[in-house]
Order: C-alpha cells, then sequence, then structure tokens
C-alpha cells in the first residue's frame, strides 16, 4: 500500500490498473463509477455497469459452487433471496463471490493479494424509508488483509436515466512503456507523469540527424 501511495504522490498510477483499460473487478467495480442497472430474473439476477461494460451474473437458482471456475475480474456469483423482517417478502439479496483474477485493488492504491483466493460477500437492500435508495453491504476476505473489511455503498435510482457508451480506449491519454506510465498532451506530444521520469528508450527507432 505505502509503494501504491508514493508511486501516487510522484505522479504515477500506483496499483490501478483502470488506466490500462483492465476493468477494476471486485470489490471496487461496486464504487459503480458510472450509472449501473439492476435486472431480477427468477434464477438470474444481472448488475450491468457502465464503467468498462462490466456485467455480473448472480445465480439464484440454488446451484452449488461449481469444482472448477474460469478466473474472471467479475468473479462467479451466487446469491440468495431473504426475507429480514420475516414479513412474507424477500428483501435481501446475500451474494458470494469468489473466482475473481486480478491485478485488482480496493480503489487503486490499496491491492488485493495476489494469490486472487479473494471472497466478497454482499447484503444488497433497498431503503426501507426510501426505496429509491439501494445499498450494498460489502465484506471483503482477503489475504491482504488482517481481518474482513466491511464498507456499505449508497446507489440512488434515477427515474429516467440517459445512458451513454464507454469506451476506455476512446481518448485514453495514458501510455504504458515497460513499467513507465508517461501521458499524451491535447497537442499530441508523449509528456513525463512524474517529476525526472526518464525518457523512453528508443533503441529500436532509426534517429534522424540534424
Amino acid at each position: 500500500m505505502q509503494a501504491g501511495i508514493a508511486s501516487q504522490r510522484s505522479g504515477g498510477q500506483g496499483v490501478n490498473s483502470t488506466p490500462n483499460c483492465l476493468p477494476p473487478g471486485m470489490p471496487r467495480a461496486m464504487i459503480v463509477y458510472e450509472p449501473m442497472e439492476v435486472v431480477v430474473t427468477p434464477e438470474l439476477t444481472y448488475i450491468l455497469i457502465e464503467f468498462m461494460h462490466q456485467i455480473r451474473r448472480v445465480y439464484t437458482d440454488g446451484r452449488d459452487w461449481p469444482e472448477q471456475v474460469e478466473p474472471s475480474f467479475a468473479g462467479y456469483s451466487i446469491g440468495r433471496w431473504e426475507d429480514s423482517d420475516g414479513d412474507g417478502h424477500y428483501d435481501v439479496l446475500a451474494i458470494e463471490t469468489r473466482g475473481m483474477k486480478g491485478p485488482r485493488s480496493f480503489d487503486g492504491t490499496v491491492p488485493l493479494h495476489k494469490d486472487n483466493q479473494t471472497t466478497v460477500k454482499e447484503r444488497i437492500y433497498l431503503d426501507k424509508a426510501d426505496p429509491n435508495v439501494l445499498h450494498d453491504e460489502v465484506t471483503t476476505i482477503d489475504h491482504a488483509l488482517t481481518r474482513p473489511w466491511t464498507v456499505t455503498r449508497n446507489y440512488r435510482r434515477e427515474k429516467t436515466p440517459q445512458w451513454f457508451e464507454y469506451i476506455c480506449a476512446e481518448d485514453n491519454h495514458h501510455v504504458f512503456l515497460g513499467k513507465e506510465n508517461y501521458f499524451v498532451s491535447e497537442d499530441g506530444y508523449l509528456m513525463p507523469t512524474r517529476k525526472e521520469q526518464p525518457a523512453p528508450d528508443l533503441k529500436f527507432f532509426s534517429q534522424s540527424q540534424k
């Protein structure tokens, strides 16, 4: 974590992988940088996140965990509906997500463990006082942590949403050469992102004579 913070303070990206157009994955995806849509069907709930076009599929058909899971940034999610107050109506979607791959971080600064053994547990429910507010209680279990970490994300319903296409590579001014991150200025020139950053090695390019 300290290395990531130091990198960002000097102009680098730290452990943030999204400038490379890699999706943030779970649990960071549920920060919801751009609009999100939730589609509920009898056996499957879709969580559609506009940022990086992330699609989460939450299986609520009573299945067990498969013997093998193909790792993905969003992971493999199994959920169950619960009646939290005993009134005969399901009001909480409890989700467990496994099978994630990296690199991933909590927020671009704090990395998750490289072993990718993360487990994320969520409880998603509408606010009882305001049904236009959705809460997601997210608990992350990861070997980079000394204990499970829980945070509650809050989302507000937009009744007349305006959807747009988010293309990460479009107008992305970040350029990664080896381990160095540079930036392309508005006039098309390569710029350093930190003080005293070395210029890229051009040994494979012909050098023009002045």
